[in-house]
């Protein structure tokens, strides 16, 4: 059993050790804190600009499907059926916001930045493999010049 503990133990600590989990553990860090700035900026910016067409807050778009609808402040329904779809136009703004700030900031920079790499290491393997078909051309004159020395021999014997 006292063998069994430390090998559990130094698996645990090599998959913790692992780059993937702590680059799992960045992410997971940096994405609850860019939640916080995408809702300040739907509630900051957005919300008052829809307001500028209706109510202050997406929250409170709501259809009735069963009349008549009676929402108390604390949200709970008091009588029908309330569908509450400023709720969810609201989390969907908030989705789209940070898939267009996440795709704008971070992947379509990386992609190009990648990108750019993947030309440069190309260009170097294609003036590399310029180098080796020159190499190889000469190569294959030389032989030919032999072969035609040789040729040349034979015919003035």
């Amino acid at each position: 059993m006292s063998e069994k503990n430390p090998s559990v133990w130094q698996g645990f600590k090599a998959f913790l050790m692992r780059g993937n989990v702590i680059d799992l553990a960045v992410a997971v860090v940096i994405g609850a804190a860019f939640t916080n700035i995408v809702n300040s900026v739907v509630k900051g910016v957005i919300n008052p600009l829809v307001g500028a067409f209706g109510t202050k807050s997406l929250e409170h778009y709501s259809s009735c499907l069963k009349a008549p609808c009676e929402v108390a402040d604390d949200g709970t329904v008091t009588s029908g059926i309330p569908i509450m779809w400023g709720s969810v136009l609201g989390a969907t703004l908030t989705f789209v916001i940070t898939a267009a700030v996440v795709y704008f900031l971070m992947v379509l920079p990386m992609s190009k930045y990648l990108a750019r790499l993947e030309a440069r290491r190309k260009a170097k393997e294609g003036t590399q493999e310029v180098i080796e078909v020159t190499e190889l051309e000469v190569l294959k004159e030389i032989r030919d010049a032999l072969i035609a020395q040789r040729g040349s021999g034979h015919d003035q014997r």
